[in-house]
């Protein structure tokens, strides 16, 4: 835990933030994860998956600054922000003592030209139906939800969050309803991110719940289509053939969803020419009075 005062001041007036996870920090910088860098432009950088201590950040991003939170066991999960500036305010706390959430989630407050914007580097557990882990990523999801509220009104929660919302979030969704990832129960928890701010809304679940007003950002760039999807499985062809799922997330407060610009999924030219079995989700913001 850190409470200091970290200003952007160089940063411009467009904020270029990207989220991944990159199976391993390491293996993504042996793989390519820096040609990519190097022409991304990127101001602030979100990890997920990253395996690994924070020495293991430094080396692996030479001149940025880090801050993070590492998963009890050693490599295991694991959550990142990078920035171009020092980050100094920064929490890794969710929910009580009982919630299992280190190495999941990290948020850090950044004030750019005047106004603050919060940012969450987040890892939700990929759970398994009718098991501890199913328990364990009900209970992650829940102390989300109690939290998004208290990020203030501009507010990014970006990461591998591990459930496709919507029938166009996974290309074979019909194989998937009963699996985690697109539970019922899961997919309710989006009804009520992205349900208007305070009204009742009927979730996929068959119950009701009130809206937290939050936006997806991919999903509203992207509209009604399939995709763009950001996970390939490792098994068959599915990079070759396009069959994936979007479960790696910009959820932005509603005031900060009005200053997207940009959202891109940047997904590898070849299955070859991957870095991360997940693809970087890419929005530009315009920040500063």
């Amino acid at each position: 835990m850190s409470a200091a005062v970290d200003t952007l001041e160089s940063v411009p007036r467009t904020l270029r933030i990207a989220s991944v996870n990159v199976n391993g920090i390491r293996a993504a910088a042996r793989k390519g994860m820096h040609d990519w860098l190097e022409t991304a432009d990127v101001d602030i950088l979100t990890l997920q998956e990253v395996r690994a201590e924070a020495s293991d950040l430094a080396a692996a991003l030479p001149g940025w600054h880090v801050v993070n939170d590492e998963a009890l066991a050693k490599g295991r999960a694991g959550v990142a922000i990078a920035a171009r500036e020092p980050l100094d305010v920064w929490r890794v706390d969710l929910g009580d003592e009982a919630l299992d959430s280190k190495g999941r989630w990290v948020e850090a407050d950044i004030e750019v030209d005047g106004e603050l914007l919060t940012v969450v580097s987040a890892y939700v557990f990929t759970g398994e139906v009718g098991t501890v882990k199913q328990v364990a990523k009900y209970a992650f999801l829940d102390a989300m939800e109690e939290r998004m509220p208290h990020l203030g009104d501009l507010a990014l929660i970006t990461g591998d969050l591990n459930v496709g919302h919507r029938e166009f979030d996974i290309r074979n969704w019909k194989g998937n309803v009963k699996k985690a990832g697109f539970l019922p129960r899961e997919r309710a928890y989006f009804d009520r991110f992205t349900a208007p701010h305070g009204e009742t809304v009927a979730t996929i679940d068959g119950e009701s719940g009130i809206g937290l007003g939050w936006v997806d950002v991919g999903r509203s760039f992207a509209g009604e289509v399939d995709g763009p999807y950001t996970w390939w499985s490792n098994r068959g062809k599915a990079f070759d053939n396009d069959t994936g799922w979007r479960i790696d997330y910009h959820l932005a407060t509603a005031e900060l969803a009005t200053r997207a610009t940009d959202y891109r999924v940047v997904r590898a030219p070849s299955w070859d020419t991957r870095w991360s079995d997940h693809a970087p989700v890419v929005a530009d913001y315009t920040l500063g009075s």
